[in-house]
């Protein structure tokens, strides 16, 4: 995901991009929350941070140890709708406490479950399993809002479906909160094609796409999208709450319009 957004910045002409902005969390309200972890498991934390001095964390991350690069990692991270934190068990001693995000029967929903019905919520507005595994929350409305205004925006012109990819991004996280639930921190991909309706139309790519679209007009175009999701989950069966979601355009790729290709 920031790899794409440096790809992105630097398709830009010089005069349309944004000038770099160093940035920091505020230490001091960061709040983290630490799993106490038996030897051998893998070694993970999360945090809840904020980039505003005295305010509410309006983000969750995940950091990860990564022995094959002989470093700690973010390996996630959430923008939240709301700076209400969920309420995470604690031991007495501070430490929180990990739970499975996927297979776990303790659940109303895995990470898997979680990651199907986001995925409904784009590819079909909720219809199938999105709007019966998530309550509705801001995020969760917002990824069906994407499905209702994207899929109708060329009109008779156009079409824009969404689909699942192949996920390359499995690992998921899981703290328990106090009422025996979990909070669960995943990620997905998801595919956008847009594509023209008969012959003798074009999509003209957006200068967001020049990186990898080179202002080319196509007849299609599919993008790949990069998201990481989180949700509290409740122990008992009942709807589980998406709480943010972020994502990235990683990938534009699509045919040329038959003008441009005999030019080339």
């Amino acid at each position: 995901m920031s790899v794409s957004d440096y790809a992105e910045t630097e398709g830009l002409p010089a005069a349309d991009r944004t000038p770099y902005k160093p940035w920091s969390y505020d230490t001091a309200s960061t709040k983290l929350y630490i799993p106490r972890l038996a030897a051998g498991q893998d070694r993970w934390f999360a945090a809840a941070l904020s980039d505003d001095k005295g305010k509410a964390p309006s983000r969750l991350a995940v950091f990860a140890e990564r022995p094959q690069h002989k470093r700690w990692e973010m390996v996630s991270v959430v923008d939240l709708d709301s700076p209400k934190l969920p309420d995470i068990a604690l031991d007495h001693d501070g430490y929180a406490t990990a739970v499975a995000a996927d297979g776990n029967k303790h659940l109303a929903a895995d990470a898997g479950v979680l990651r199907a019905a986001v995925l409904d919520n784009f590819a079909t507005g909720g219809t199938h399993t999105g709007t019966k595994v998530f309550t509705p929350t801001t995020a969760s409305k917002r990824q069906i809002e994407v499905h209702d205004k994207t899929g109708t925006r060329y009109g008779d012109q156009g079409t824009t479906v969404f689909a699942g990819a192949d996920n390359r991004y499995k690992d998921a996280y899981a703290l328990k909160t106090t009422d025996g639930g979990a909070l669960v921190l995943f990620s997905h991909m998801h595919l956008q094609t847009d594509a023209v309706a008969h012959s003798g139309l074009q999509i003209n790519p957006g200068k967001e796409d020049r990186a990898w679209l080179h202002d080319v007009p196509r007849t299609s175009i599919r993008y790949t999208f990069v998201c990481n999701d989180a949700a509290t989950v409740p122990a008992k069966a009942a709807p589980s709450r998406l709480i943010g979601y972020t994502c990235a355009r990683t990938d534009a790729s699509g045919p040329p319009v038959p003008s441009w290709s005999a030019r080339v």
